[in-house]
């Protein structure tokens, strides 16, 4: 349980009456003019935070919602049952425990449109709707249907046989999981792994939590990452949608496996240090009815806006009210529960954009003018709810990690709610990938922009961390591909096998691949993100089975082996993404402040910079190697060579002498008061580290 006083916090007892904008205004005095804008904002947080307080005790009973709403087995065996449906005339249970009788199970109506029904023990003591078994509520509507329903809280629900639907199940485990493992600690450095359970296979299948706990927790772990990202756990009726179009909010995919397996799965990672992220979904919900939240309880409205507010014009999926009493406990309950019973240790927010803008980022053109971020097109509602929800889990779960995926750059979104923020931790950088895409698909080699690649790359708001990556799940999807095989496309059935010399196309897929990882790694951002297979050079896309492809699983799975045969080449980029992260784990380079660029020769195809007291040098020219380049360095003495891709053991051609010692001397080079003399080969790049107090 949450001590009181973290309760009391989080409710608004300790929050200052004001924003505290003096922090933030000194390191960007252009928000000098929105400063109404953000301390509204604040206004209106501390405000719901102090209502909370006052109508429900605080939010830690208001976000306990599942403890009372859905079904719920009492002390005394029992069954306590209440659902929120404002629009109905009538609600009933009905399942496998009465006949599927409509007429013998009434709720009983409440204020506020809410429902409840006590259903005693049965005469042993046994509860009266025993474990596994089926149930649904049935709405009257004010038309006069009757709606057969999946409570919104419900906790497992699995697809009907030979039908496309699913079906609420009781689950009550008469042997639930026991936890054995603490949460890990937060990361001061965060690698992330981010994976599909389901594709998390060679096989062509839906794979599972079992399956994942087994075979792929020990890769990550091996691979250096310190954090795992998990997708498409939330319950989704269809597999194709990726997990994003959210049915059931509180039960954990059962195309998967068992409630209690995915326990094991994340308890698990934290026996091996792994902290564990869920892809969280509160920016919208499916539009589906029998098996979604849409028209619970008869009208268009209840969770959502009702007309044409409440349904996203692209997704063709629902929008939550978020300024709706309810909603916010159903959303901020939903998010203590998946910490609660399941123990993840943060979320990635999907959507965000979505939700901070009443045009959704649709059609919107970003530019990074600070008037595209303040005023009437801001969804206040929406943001106030994120507010609240950072605010909320970093009180109660101190290490917690949140992370929002926006693409407009919103300024502040991750800075603190007390100055007004949004109060993330970390945000994705999401223009990052998109500039790999666009070089590999538009430019010749010759003509990469160095300049270009480094603004983009270093290109985010002071104060405001990063996730940085390379591509993750949405360049991989279908009508897309991987960079690995946008980089060596059909080359890569043939000619991958360490036997054979190297192609032309595949030395340079191989050698790009490992120098924009590694780049992007280490001049990005304050965090690191890497989709499932990705790190050993996937092949292909990403195509999950649906009518245009036949069904096929072909494209839905991670074809792991391809890794574990070593006569293939991935198995070296593999081993060099090992090697990039654990350097990282050992001078935290993530953690330290950001790189100063000291060089990009638009003419050599040459960058380097300095971060956490390394120097980074990269040679992009695919022809020319540069003996004796003097490269500009802050500190004096004697460096070596920790990390370089041209290594053979990673798929390189061993051009360089690692036991060579690098000496600095005092000549001024590139606004650096010192300076060292390196050869770099051409598409390669090394990084050099300080010895002089090492022994």
């Amino acid at each position: 349980p949450v001590p009181a006083s973290v309760g009391k916090m989080a409710a608004g007892w300790m929050l200052p009456e004001e924003a505290q904008l003096e922090r933030l205004l000194e390191q960007d005095s252009y928000l000098e003019p929105h400063t109404p804008d953000l301390r509204r904002r604040y206004d209106k947080f501390v405000s719901l935070a102090k209502s909370i307080e006052k109508n429900e005790g605080g939010l830690e009973q208001f976000s306990r919602g599942y403890e009372s709403f859905g079904v719920n087995r009492q002390a005394d065996g029992g069954v306590y049952c209440k659902e929120w449906a404002p629009g109905a005339n009538s609600v009933c249970l009905v399942g496998d425990f009465n006949g599927w009788d409509t007429s013998s199970h009434h709720y009983k109506k409440l204020p506020f449109g809410k429902w409840e029904l006590h259903i005693p023990p049965n005469v042993d003591g046994s509860p009266p709707i025993p474990h596994g078994s089926k149930l649904k509520v049935v709405i009257g509507s004010k038309t006069g249907q009757q709606l057969y329903r999946i409570s919104p809280w419900a906790r497992y629900v699995e697809r009907e046989q030979n039908a496309t639907t699913y079906v609420w199940v009781h689950w009550d485990s008469p042997q639930p999981y026991m936890r054995k493992h603490p949460h890990p600690r937060r990361p001061n450095s965060m690698r992330i792994y981010e994976a599909h359970v389901g594709i998390a296979s060679p096989e062509g299948k839906v794979a599972s939590y079992k399956n994942f706990t087994q075979n792929v927790l020990v890769r990550i772990k091996n691979l250096g990452y310190n954090c795992i990202q998990l997708m498409a756990i939330m319950e989704h009726a269809y597999y194709a949608s990726f997990g994003y179009q959210v049915t059931s909010f509180f039960a954990a995919s059962s195309r998967f496996g068992t409630p209690e397996e995915l326990k094991e799965l994340v308890d698990t990672a934290h026996s091996m240090g792994l902290f564990v992220l869920l892809d969280i979904v509160h920016s919208h919900a499916s539009s589906n009815t029998e098996d979604g939240l849409n028209a619970f309880d008869g009208t268009d409205s209840c969770f959502f806006h009702s007309g044409t507010r409440g349904t996203h014009q692209q997704w063709g999926s629902r929008l939550f009210n978020y300024s709706n009493w309810e909603v916010l406990r159903f959303l901020l309950s939903n998010l203590r529960w998946w910490v609660e019973e399941y123990y993840f240790d943060g979320f990635r927010f999907d959507g965000v954009t979505s939700m901070l803008y009443h045009h959704h980022g649709l059609s919107a053109v970003f530019s990074g003018d600070y008037s595209e971020y303040f005023g009437l097109q801001v969804d206040e509602d929406s943001l106030v709810y994120l507010m609240l929800s950072n605010y909320m889990l970093h009180s109660f779960y101190p290490d917690f990690i949140t992370i929002a995926e926006d693409v407009s750059g919103m300024p502040t979104l991750c800075r603190p709610v007390i100055e007004g923020g949004g109060g993330f931790d970390y945000r994705l950088a999401m223009a990052i990938p998109d500039k790999w895409i666009q070089i590999l698909k538009e430019l010749k080699d010759e003509d990469w922009n160095m300049g270009n690649i480094v603004f983009t790359l270093t290109n985010r708001r002071y104060g405001e961390k990063c996730i940085a990556y390379a591509e993750s799940h949405d360049q991989a999807l279908v009508g897309d591909k991987t960079l690995a095989f946008w980089l060596m496309d059909a080359e890569m059935y043939t000619n991958m096998s360490i036997l054979s010399p190297f192609t032309v196309v595949v030395d340079r897929g191989i050698q790009l691949h490992k120098m924009i990882r590694l780049i992007t790694h280490a001049l990005g951002g304050e965090g690191y993100l890497n989709f499932i297979g990705n790190e050993f050079g996937h092949p292909e896309w990403l195509d999950f089975p649906r009518i245009g492809n036949n069904e096929s699983y072909h494209y839905a799975r991670r074809q792991f082996n391809l890794l574990d045969n070593h006569l293939l080449r991935y198995s070296q980029l593999n081993t060099f993404d090992t090697d990039m992260n654990n350097l990282e784990e050992k001078y935290g380079w993530l953690a330290a402040a950001p790189a100063y660029v000291n060089e990009k020769h638009e003419g050599n195809k040459v960058i380097a910079f300095e971060r956490a007291n390394l120097l980074f040098i990269f040679n992009f020219n695919h022809e020319k190697s540069f003996p004796d380049y003097r490269v500009g360095i802050d500190k004096p003495g004697k460096y070596k060579i920790v990390l370089d891709t041209d290594a053979k053991e990673y798929g390189g051609h061993g051009r360089l002498n690692h036991n060579t010692d690098f000496f600095t001397d005092s000549q001024y080079q590139n606004n650096r008061p010192n300076s060292l003399l390196v050869y770099i080969p051409s598409r390669s790049a090394i990084v050099l580290a300080c010895v002089d107090n090492e022994k």
